[in-house]
């Protein structure tokens, strides 16, 4: 529940206007959630308690859901009724009158309380296609009963955007209330969707961040506001706020527990990393060659990724970051460059680790830091019962003092993981903050059999960003090592280097 908290301060803090916080009716849970956001004081945000259409035939006062809603004691409340005529006769199984008594009967009751109603149409492009009548009767009972916001639902996730943009034109034209959007992704179109029906008269969209929800999801809000907001001048949240997008993005996956998407639109690790030399030289000559915005217009930040092809302006502006002095005839830069063909003869690829790239230049030039040194370590694996137990006993010496301490791991490589981090804790409480999202090892040199090198690729992330480190070694367990102390270094160089404002800001719909 403090995680869900946490969410809803975020989501006032960015400026969603409406935060679909969960149906009181469907468990204790959710009601004690609201009973708690009482004491939120929100800046922007309505609190918004969901359910359903009273159940057929019960009184509206009496049925328990209502009642649950009521109970939590929101301004706004969301409701969703059927306007599909197959889902009213064969799903809940009741008829289409009974059904139209439950939309009226519902929200003439929550309106008699005082409630600002949005009424989500279930399902209403399946219902408009399959029997349009019905389903215009179904939301224009909803208007008549006093809804505030219309929101049409595809909730199959199957309607493809020229048939949103057709149907919620021609529903404009007969509904006066204002309308919403709410989709799925099944067809992987529901932010297209969303902004096709905003294009043609809808003023709400319903989503998530990130995209989460059953099945493929739900609209993608870290997709649809900074193309609303940026590409087509529709204002959604507050201007400054814009450039919290990416941070609010990653710290949702955070706080969900998820990998974050680093393909995702405007806000994954990849949405503005370039590799090939060609595209690396054109940015930086003019960001515009390639980027269709400027990453930190969202937050999010420009990647040059190290590979064989990236050419030599890549690396000379990956040297001049650390030594800004650096010309491109500057030995520097030779040097550099031949550690570079070094350790790709040694089979490390940089690609998706600049963070050990970065990393070397600084070794390389004598600019580097040394905020720790693993003197030793040691790797014990035992068998109790079915299950095997990995122990690392490990030394580590900071600022001439050593310390020895021991951890116990899933495997070898997790065992010195949480040793490592177990001593590091004494002297830089900080890295509780950073943890390894990815692991993932590929072997080299498969004709050497169990004799061949491996590399190892490490990502981690403070909650706000993401870097990749890199070993190789014959030995799998040398190598994560390698790449475990790279990943640790990067995070304090980046604890002493600047500063990464704490991001407070989520979304479940946003009012255009």
């Amino acid at each position: 529940m403090k995680d869900k908290l946490k969410i809803v301060k975020m989501l006032d803090e960015f400026g969603v206007d409406y935060i679909e916080a969960g149906n009181p009716g469907s468990n204790p849970k959710d009601l004690e959630f609201f009973k708690s956001a009482v004491n939120l004081k929100l800046k922007h945000s309505k609190l918004t308690a969901f359910g359903s259409t009273r159940r057929a035939g019960v009184d509206v006062s009496k049925d328990s859901n209502i009642i649950s809603i009521l109970e939590a004691d929101t301004k706004s409340v969301a409701i969703f009724g059927k306007t599909w005529d197959f889902h009213v006769v064969e799903i809940i199984k009741t008829t289409l009158e009974e059904n139209l008594c439950m939309i009226s009967d519902t929200l003439s009751y929550l309106k008699s309380r005082g409630k600002e109603v949005i009424f989500d149409g279930e399902h209403f492009f399946d219902g408009y296609k399959n029997n349009r009548e019905y389903a215009m009767k179904a939301i224009k009972t909803a208007e008549e009963a006093g809804a505030d916001c219309i929101v049409l639902c595809d909730t199959n996730g199957g309607t493809m955007p020229e048939e949103i943009a057709e149907i919620v034109q021609a529903v404009g034209k007969e509904i006066t209330a204002p309308l919403g959007i709410h989709c799925h992704d099944d067809c992987g179109v529901a932010a297209a969707n969303s902004i096709i029906a905003i294009k043609n008269g809808a003023n709400q969209v319903q989503g998530t961040i990130n995209g989460y929800g059953e099945r493929c999801g739900n609209t993608n809000l870290c997709i649809v506001i900074p193309n609303l907001q940026l590409k087509m001048g529709i204002h959604c949240i507050p201007k400054e706020n814009i450039r919290g997008l990416t941070g609010l993005s990653r710290y949702i996956s955070e706080l969900v527990n998820q990998s974050h998407n680093e393909r995702a639109p405007y806000v994954g690790n990849s949405s503005f990393a370039h590799k090939g030399g060609m595209h690396i030289d054109a940015v930086l000559k003019n960001s515009k060659s390639f980027e269709h915005i400027n990453p930190t217009t969202v937050g999010n930040e420009r990647r040059i990724l190290m590979s064989e092809v990236s050419g030599r302006s890549a690396i000379l502006k990956k040297i001049k970051a650390e030594a800004p002095w650096v010309t491109k005839d500057s030995p520097e830069v030779k040097l550099v460059i031949e550690r570079l063909k070094e350790l790709e003869f040694e089979g490390y690829q940089f690609e998706g680790a600049e963070s050990s790239f970065s990393l070397m230049i600084k070794r390389a030039l004598g600019l580097g830091r040394e905020f720790f040194k693993v003197k030793d370590f040691r790797v014990f694996e035992d068998k109790f019962s079915e299950e095997y137990t990995s122990l690392s006993l490990i030394r580590v010496e900071v600022d001439g003092k050593e310390e020895l301490t021991a951890a116990e791991g899933d495997g070898p490589v997790n065992a010195i993981d949480k040793a490592l981090r177990k001593v590091l804790e004494l002297f830089y409480p900080s890295i509780k903050r950073m943890r390894l999202t990815d692991y993932k090892v590929r072997v080299l040199n498969t004709n050497d059999a169990t004799g061949a090198k491996v590399r190892v690729h490490i990502e981690s992330t403070n909650g706000e960003r993401v870097w990749g480190t890199v070993g190789v070694s014959t030995n799998i367990i040398e190598a994560s090592l390698q790449a475990l102390i790279d990943s640790i270094e990067y995070f304090f160089y980046m604890e002493s280097e600047e500063t990464v404002p704490e991001i407070e800001l989520t979304g479940s719909s946003i009012e255009i």
